[in-house]
């Protein structure tokens, strides 16, 4: 499974943070590991320089062997809260594709 974080000019991607995502996403993912090729994570700032709530968004795809990507985005006030949310939300996608895949 190959790892690749990617930011915008907002925020600072230096290698501590991908670090650290990196290894939250393996520990995340770590069952669905043979089935995954490749993990993509998009951070970025919707507003800039200027505060605003909830304006720190990630998007995590996530390719699969034979299957179309899975997308997912989450947005908060910190780009780690923005990171638990669509880890979250794509652990719960990965489950229900192959959960149904199981089914036919």
């Amino acid at each position: 499974m190959k790892i690749q974080i990617n930011t915008d000019k907002n925020i600072d991607g230096h290698e501590r943070v991908e670090t650290y995502f990196s290894a939250e996403l393996e520990k995340g993912l770590a069952r669905f590991e043979e089935k995954i090729t490749r993990v993509e994570v998009h951070f970025g700032d919707e507003n800039g320089e200027k505060f605003s709530l909830n304006d720190k968004r990630c998007a995590i795809e996530v390719r699969i062997a034979n299957l179309q990507p899975l997308t997912v985005t989450d947005h908060s006030d910190t780009i780690e809260k923005a990171f638990s949310g669509a880890l979250s939300k794509i652990k719960k996608s990965l489950t229900t594709t192959f959960e149904k895949m199981k089914e036919y």
